[in-house]
């Protein structure tokens, strides 16, 4: 092999086309970089309706026409010059661009490494006019108001360059994608996309107050919608609107995930990461939660001058964006179902007869033998009407058995409504207004002592409760090795885990909510979970999935029987609790049958 050559290069200008052949390869990638390019000219133009026709996945040709204001003759020629664009003018617009497009490079680019020609026409021209970008001749043509970009035979200057190309059903899906991002973000304008000559995807304009969610149904689906809940979040001068898919209509892939910052789509590691912190608490797994975001910002906070493609944006405060997505999304995913039953969530005040169903029962299910009770404390001896979070705790109150029985309560005067029955030991049902109510009891309470524990320890109010016998069990080494690491973690937790031998470990105090659980299992779960996070930071990066494990241990099991007041208990509980809708794992806790649904079942009215 020879040496490289050490003889001296002389410096030299490259020639413009070979400038723009280097441009053309940050800003087109591929046929859909060129639709979007082309998409984002006509939404700046004002356009109400842009019609994509493609050939062959877009590499034969890409043609975006627009009704947009159009271009005078004049312009045209300049409009195909590299850094020319009547976007921005000075550093001043460059720093708070308020356009889709800005850079002045994408039409040279594009006519760099294709066949382009440029037809536009204003409502002050008699005709349009038709610029062929490779000789430069300008000539009448006929059309409306607006303009047609025409490419073709991408990257036929190039032939390295498209090699790299897919197949055609994979160009088009790419060009699909592309304007499906756009058609999201803009529900005024109308799209339509044509491939070899059929329709193959198209959105008209929405123009109602319900415009943005009808296209959100009509690009990603009414089921979407259905299983989605509405944001609207104000934070720090920041707006974020949109909506968020409920943890059971979560994905295997992330592809129905869409943020836009100022109306242009983006990927941003700051908002996706807020994203994910919004739906940690709700969907574990490898799961993949659907949302909608739309960002708006002051254009002066956020630099969109980052990447050719404009698709990555840097915030000036990222700390205040990342807190407003996830501020929006944490509280429209803490709305429970149980809130939206009615007109407006809210927390509901228990009558006087339901108050003493529900202490008797709690007192007897605290202190049933053998089982794990419901992890709640003694009521104040003030009784707050509108406070439910003093009364459905373990009581130590007893109704005497001279009491007179309790009035039943209306069904449907709370929002999960009056508890029926128990089926199978394992789901609860109950009557409101609506129908039927169907509840996975051990799903729900889980969730109930979860966001307990949760509050106890952000409060550091994780009280400990010695066991009167200490439970000891054989232990592995891993375990064994995990309670030296993790003492200080463990003692925040109310658990108190000591070597007892050489080969077995000894439950001293468990967490006082979780008293009634078994302690052993309950120490093995958590020293699991802390076996798999490094040693610095524990509590702060394991603490979820450590009080998840912990709630699992203390929430009703199956198969345990429990008696109606106990059963309304827990609907009570349900519906003062935040996320009550969803258990930890992403499952759903319960789901309502309406009187429409039971009608269908036995064909009533037909």
């Amino acid at each position: 092999m020879n040496a490289p050559s050490s003889a001296r290069r002389p410096i030299r200008e490259l020639p413009d086309e070979l400038i723009s052949q280097i441009a053309a390869g940050e800003v087109v990638e591929r046929p859909a970089s060129v639709v979007r390019e082309l998409v984002d000219n006509a939404l700046d133009a004002g356009a109400t309706q842009v019609t994509v026709r493609l050939a062959e996945g877009g590499v034969r040709l890409i043609c975006v026409e627009d009704d947009g204001v159009g271009l005078l003759p004049a312009d045209m020629p300049l409009a195909l010059r590299r850094h020319a664009t009547s976007k921005i003018s000075s550093l001043h617009d460059l720093e708070s661009v308020a356009t889709m497009g800005f850079r002045g490079e994408a039409l040279a680019a594009i006519a760099a490494v294709s066949e382009l020609s440029l037809t536009s026409r204003t409502s002050d021209q008699d005709h349009a006019m038709q610029l062929d970008a490779r000789s430069g001749e300008l000539r009448p043509a006929a059309r409306n108001t607006g303009t047609t970009v025409e490419v073709k035979e991408l990257f036929f200057s190039t032939p390295a360059r498209r090699k790299f190309l897919k197949s055609t059903a994979t160009e088009l899906a790419h060009c699909l994608e592309s304007l499906r991002r756009h058609a999201l973000a803009r529900p005024d304008v109308g799209f339509a996309l044509w491939h070899d000559g059929k329709l193959a995807a198209q959105w008209r304009a929405h123009a109602h107050e319900h415009a943005m969610d009808a296209r959100l149904a009509d690009v990603l689906g009414t089921a979407f919608v259905t299983a989605s809940v509405a944001i609207d979040h104000v934070h720090a001068g920041m707006r974020v609107v949109g909506r968020a898919g409920l943890p059971d209509a979560a994905r295997s892939r992330a592809d129905h995930q869409f943020a836009y910052v100022n109306g242009r789509y983006v990927r941003d590691r700051v908002l996706g990461h807020a994203a994910r912190s919004a739906f940690e608490d709700i969907l574990h797994g490898q799961r993949q939660p659907v949302y909608a975001l739309y960002l708006s910002i002051d254009p002066a906070r956020v630099d969109v001058n980052v990447h050719p493609t404009k698709i990555e944006v840097r915030f000036r405060d990222s700390r205040e964006a990342h807190q407003a997505v996830q501020h929006a999304l944490t509280q429209a995913l803490s709305v429970s179902r149980a809130g939206q039953v009615h007109s407006a969530p809210h927390v509901l005040s228990p009558v006087p007869s339901e108050r003493a169903q529900a202490i008797s029962a709690l007192q007897s299910f605290a202190n049933s033998p053998g089982q794990s009770g419901l992890p709640w404390q003694a009521p104040a001896q003030g009784y707050v009407a509108n406070d439910l979070s003093q009364l459905w705790q373990p009581s130590v109150l007893k109704t005497h058995p001279g009491d007179q029985e309790p009035t039943p309560l209306p069904a449907g005067e709370w929002p999960l409504g009056k508890a029926l029955a128990q089926l199978q030991g394992v789901y609860i049902l109950a009557e409101n207004t609506q129908g039927l109510v169907v509840v996975d009891m051990h799903a729900a309470h889980e969730r109930i002592v979860y966001e307990r524990l949760k509050t106890q320890l952000a409060q550091h109010q994780m009280q400990a409760q010695a066991l009167l016998i200490p439970a000891s069990f054989a232990a592995t080494p891993e375990e064994m090795a995990t309670v030296e690491t993790h003492a200080n973690t463990l003692g925040e937790l109310g658990l108190a885990i000591e070597l007892f031998s050489a080969q077995s470990l000894v439950v001293r105090s468990v967490p006082a909510s979780l008293a009634q659980g078994d302690a052993v299992a309950l120490a093995r779960s958590v020293l699991a979970e802390l076996a798999q996070h490094d040693a610095h930071n524990v509590l702060q990066r394991a603490r979820d999935d450590v009080l998840a494990a912990m709630a699992c241990h203390g929430a009703v099991r199956a198969n345990r029987q429990l008696t109606l007041p106990e059963m309304n208990a827990l609907l009570r509980q349900m519906e003062t609790t935040e996320r009550a809708d969803q258990c930890n794992h992403g499952r759903p806790t319960w789901r309502q049958l309406g009187m429409r649904d039971l009608d269908t079942l036995f064909l009533r009215g037909r």
